[in-house]
């Protein structure tokens, strides 16, 4: 009985300390849009999670020394309304998700035409084309208006949009940075398309999410976030370098 008490105990400890935590800033767009939706449904997984403990404990003390159990009565209504309830959170987590889904930073053919390959010229003259290319086991970064190429560091300009567009020269790639909520696999054969509009400077990591062979661990890199100046200082070192 104590081990059960001390149980819940920390199960409700840690319930509260989930409510009141404080999440870190998102760094860009995408990932605000994702981290509100996990919002949404840890309010809903909660409460869910605390009566399915509760009423599990409660079975367990209440019926600990019943020797000769009876049958559950069937019980319609209760049914009913456990369905019922069971839909209705369903109905919720499906259209929370599928209006994160539709974010166009997420999902960029909802703001395309969904032709990869006219991107760079459909895009608006405000965003920022970068071309990358995926290989076993390193990134090729192309900045077009600069004619610039450097190797596994991006570097992108803050609060302006930025349109990755996506090839592979080998193998299934995926461009994964956490910290922007970009994730994005690479076909070879194909052109994909990324967007995000970071938020926050600094540097980030930057993965291939897909086993693309026995170099597939060391296949990362950076993403440098930079001030406005200081992007095109960069750009223009590198073009005259």
């Amino acid at each position: 009985m104590k081990r059960t008490r001390w149980l819940v105990r920390l199960g409700a400890l840690a319930l509260v300390a989930s409510l009141f935590a404080t999440p870190a800033a998102a760094q860009s767009v995408n990932r605000a849009a994702i981290d509100e939706l996990n919002t949404q449904l840890l309010y809903v997984a909660l409460p869910l999670a605390l009566f399915v403990e509760v009423t599990l404990v409660y079975a367990i003390y209440r019926f600990r020394n019943n020797d000769d159990p009876s049958p559950t009565v069937d019980d319609p209504a209760l049914e009913i309304t456990w369905t019922a309830a069971t839909a209705v959170i369903l109905v919720f987590v499906g259209v929370s998700a599928y209006f994160t889904m539709a974010n166009p930073y997420l999902t960029p053919a909802t703001m395309d035409d969904g032709s990869a390959s006219a991107a760079a010229a459909d895009a608006p003259t405000d965003d920022v084309v970068i071309e990358i290319e995926a290989y076993q086991w390193g990134w090729a970064v192309h900045y077009p208006d600069a004619d610039v190429t450097v190797r596994d560091r991006i570097v992108i300009p803050v609060d302006r949009d930025v349109r990755f567009v996506l090839t592979s020269r080998d193998v299934i790639h995926s461009i994964y940075v956490p910290s922007l909520g970009i994730k994005q696999d690479i076909i070879p054969g194909t052109e994909g398309v990324a967007r995000t509009r970071a938020t926050e400077t600094g540097e980030y990591r930057l993965y291939c999410a897909e086993l693309c062979g026995d170099g597939h661990a060391r296949m990362d890199g950076q993403v440098a976030v930079l001030n406005g100046s200081a992007y095109g200082a960069w750009v223009e070192e590198q073009a005259e370098g």
